[in-house]
């Protein structure tokens, strides 16, 4: 099983209106969540570690991790508001304002976390819970209990208007990047992380250093790359699609390159640290596959297994 780790909020979608206005409409997400959604969608044993509320939009969020083959026995419902994002297109392209204080997905502790049960092979990370306290600090506890034995990738998603402490933020980050098997960044991600360097390669090249064996950078339209830590790169093409919007786009792209790495039997911390030039493409291609049809629809809506055959 994987382990998705992270928020699980509503992405308040505009929509114009029968006056002719823009409406906005709740729609179930969050980074982590999309990613967990696409999981099981797409086949893959997966549950989710996340705060939800016990309001009527936390309980959309459950209807959708079920509807989903999504596990919920880790999730933590509380009474407490849901976290909102509204987000703004802008020929496609999304970019959000979230709404965030003492949210049931914010406020988690690390005493409110369930035992990681054995049969979770591998944890993924990311999205807005890893810039915001205290639930930043639980997730990265999380990490450190259990991801010495399983594999990790960590896509912290990085929203630089939602950072308080950019100090605090960078260096559980790089806590996290040094435990993790897998980094996922887009290219602005990459720019922000590591502002020294010529080059993107550059860039992702000293991110191998900080710990991953495989670094993979998302560029929209213009596809993927991946870095082994051996020196080898990686490219993928993205795939062609009409466009409605990149809502859950990268999240889709996470979920298809873990789904492909366990279809493999190479989601394993041992055998993604021995990975492949081959099977790493192969996750990537998958990856840019699943995007491709995300982006083609409205919302964070990753596509079922069948709807790839």
């Amino acid at each position: 099983m994987i382990l998705c780790c992270g928020e699980a909020l509503i992405d308040m979608i505009p929509r114009e209106t029968v006056e002719g206005g823009t409406g906005f409409v709740p729609h179930a997400g969050g980074a982590v969540f999309n990613t967990a959604v696409a999981l099981g969608r797409l086949g893959a044993r997966v549950g989710l570690v996340s705060g939800i509320s016990t309001d009527s939009f936390g309980d959309i969020l459950m209807t959708e991790l079920v509807a989903s083959n999504v596990s919920t026995s880790a999730l933590i419902r509380a009474k407490r508001p849901s976290t909102m994002a509204f987000v703004h297109l802008s020929s496609g392209q999304a970019t959000y304002s979230f709404y965030d204080e003492n949210t049931a997905g914010r406020m988690i502790q690390p005493a409110d976390l369930v035992s990681v049960e054995p049969k979770v092979k591998a944890l993924f990370f990311g999205g807005i819970s890893l810039a915001v306290e205290p639930c930043a600090d639980t997730y990265a506890e999380l990490l450190e209990r259990e991801g010495a034995g399983r594999a990790v990738m960590v896509d912290p998603n990085i929203r630089p208007g939602f950072i308080a402490n950019e100090k605090t933020y960078r260096a559980r980050l790089a806590r996290m990047f040094a435990k993790a098997d897998i980094v996922k960044v887009s290219d602005e991600d990459l720019e922000w992380l590591v502002p020294e360097g010529d080059t993107l390669d550059a860039r992702a090249m000293q991110l191998t250093e900080q710990g991953p064996a495989l670094v993979l950078v998302t560029r929209g339209g213009e596809g993927a790359d991946g870095y082994l830590a051996s020196g080898h790169k990686l490219i993928v093409a993205a795939e062609k699609a009409e466009v409605v919007d990149t809502v859950g786009a990268g999240d889709t792209f996470n979920a298809g390159v873990l789904a492909k790495l366990a279809e493999l039997g190479m989601l394993t911390k041992a055998k993604v640290r021995e990975l492949s030039v081959e099977d790493a493409a192969a996750a990537l291609a998958y990856g840019a596959k699943v995007a491709g049809v995300t982006v083609s629809r409205a919302g964070a809506n990753p596509p079922w297994a069948s709807e790839l055959a």
